[in-house]
């Protein structure tokens, strides 16, 4: 297979675009796209300051990389879940975020790196949460989202940050319309997009820029580029809806290049053309009484609740019980 550009050997051939390219032109083909996005979904301005989510993952790494490529302001975000499961994840994910600024500062002096770490400051790590509140039945996931939403939120919000940028691929978002579609969630269905509003004080407005690359091109740019990354899945996500549903999608692929693309443009031309605009509800709002962010519940938000309950565990005294891992080292 050779290059369209050039006529070299190609590094990669996206059948969906009916698109090879070598290295070289990959690299440049990758961050054009992405500016491509950023325009049409109206994300941010050359102005906007920028905090990226990065995990240690080849998705949020190859995104900061491309918006400081193409001249944005862009900080990332690093929080530390304390999750192990016997491949010491969370600080092997660090040393990859850390190892990426350290290769990149030289070039990019304003660029700076914001660390939670959520044991540190709360006192408890993401799986101890999860055993002590019993919140998803004995896996970390739901207190996990629960914890990282919260603290990007905030950061995002009292940093100042225009926006919050998320590594969300394709994969990502085709697997979540997926699940919600099947079990006619028009609620989540309505609220999916490229990018969600700050609607309320408190909250932070919120892009994807890589919704429309598939993962294995997000993975060939990390390779390409020498970004190393985590390549451990997180020990807790086997069995996971979003894994399982990424199977599927992924078969249907292999018969029909492009499937995937095809669904969620066409979802995204659904929903512009007004099919979900008569099931957006409204949902009052109020500001937590402890922390100040928004809640739809009264009182104290769920993340307050949630770290009141390990604080009155903590004080009796219990044991923290490991919780079991399901997943091992890829």
């Amino acid at each position: 297979m050779k290059c369209k550009k050039c006529g070299e050997t190609a590094a990669i051939n996206m059948r969906q675009h009916k698109l090879a390219l070598c290295a070289e032109h990959y690299l440049e083909w990758l961050p054009q796209q992405t500016q491509r996005f950023i325009e049409k979904y109206h994300m941010f301005g050359p102005e906007d300051r920028i905090l990226v989510a990065v995990s240690g993952g080849k998705d949020s790494l190859s995104l900061w990389d491309v918006l400081l490529r193409l001249g944005y302001r862009a900080d990332g975000l690093y929080i530390g879940l304390g999750i192990d499961g016997g491949v010491d994840y969370s600080h092997q994910s660090y040393e990859k975020v850390k190892q990426f600024v350290a290769e990149r500062s030289g070039q990019h002096p304003d660029m700076h790196l914001r660390a939670v770490d959520v044991g540190q400051v709360y006192g408890a790590t993401v799986p101890e949460a999860a055993q002590i509140s019993n919140r998803g039945h004995g896996k970390p996931c739901s207190v996990c989202g629960l914890i990282k939403r919260h603290i990007m939120n905030r950061v995002a919000y009292d940093g100042g940050y225009d926006v919050l940028a998320t590594g969300h691929n394709l994969d990502d978002e085709v697997a979540v319309l997926m699940q919600n579609t099947l079990h006619w969630q028009a609620g989540y269905l309505a609220r999916q997009a490229p990018v969600l509003e700050a609607s309320r004080p408190g909250l932070a407005r919120k892009a994807k820029p890589f919704c429309r690359f598939y993962e294995r091109e997000t993975a060939a740019y990390a390779l390409l580029r020498g970004i190393d990354y985590i390549y451990d899945e997180c020990p807790y996500a086997e069995g996971s809806n979003t894994i399982y549903y990424k199977g599927l999608l992924n078969q249907l692929e292999a018969d029909r290049p492009g499937a995937k693309l095809q669904f969620y443009l066409g979802f995204l031309e659904a929903k512009a053309s007004g099919l979900f605009d008569r099931v957006q509800e409204e949902v009052e709002l109020n500001a937590c009484e402890k922390c100040g962010q928004p809640t739809s519940a009264p009182g104290e938000c769920a993340f307050c609740r949630l770290w009141e309950r390990i604080a009155a565990y903590k004080a009796e005294g219990r044991p923290v019980r490991s919780l079991p891992v399901y997943a091992k080292s890829l």
